[in-house]
């Protein structure tokens, strides 16, 4: 399975405390976040011995969170991967592309998991969901 140079997803958050916990449990490291600007906060961790760099942006499209991975060195694969450990934990709906998007792709197709798990391909921004 290809490994992505970085990950990237969108939720419906609200708890940066209950973020942090997650990301804590998943990295085996405890992440804390500090404000980076309106709405923007940064994260640095370890794992296996390399850095992670967390970006949490709020609000950053149509209403939700990013939560953007600058590193190939998490333990997902891929987006949906993320996406779907999000969802299990948080119990909040997850977007995230379909998959490592290449120049021709379609930008809008998106991944989407509901809040009780349900999983489907929507077209976002545009899907009106």
């Amino acid at each position: 399975m290809e490994r992505y140079p970085d990950i990237e997803i969108y939720l419906v958050c609200g708890n940066i405390e209950r973020l942090q916990q997650w990301l804590g449990a998943a990295l085996d490291s405890p992440v804390i976040f500090k404000r980076a600007g309106k709405g923007k906060w940064r994260s640095e961790t370890q794992l296996d011995s390399k850095p992670v760099a967390i970006l949490f942006m709020e609000s950053a499209v149509d209403g939700f969170d990013s939560l953007w991975f600058d590193s190939a060195a998490t333990p997902w694969a891929r987006d949906v991967d993320c996406a779907r450990a999000a969802n299990r934990f948080l119990g909040v709906e997850v977007r995230c592309s379909l998959g490592s998007w290449q120049p021709g792709d379609d930008p809008d197709r998106f991944f989407k998991i509901s809040p009780d798990g349900t999983e489907e391909v929507i077209d976002w921004p545009d899907s009106g969901q």
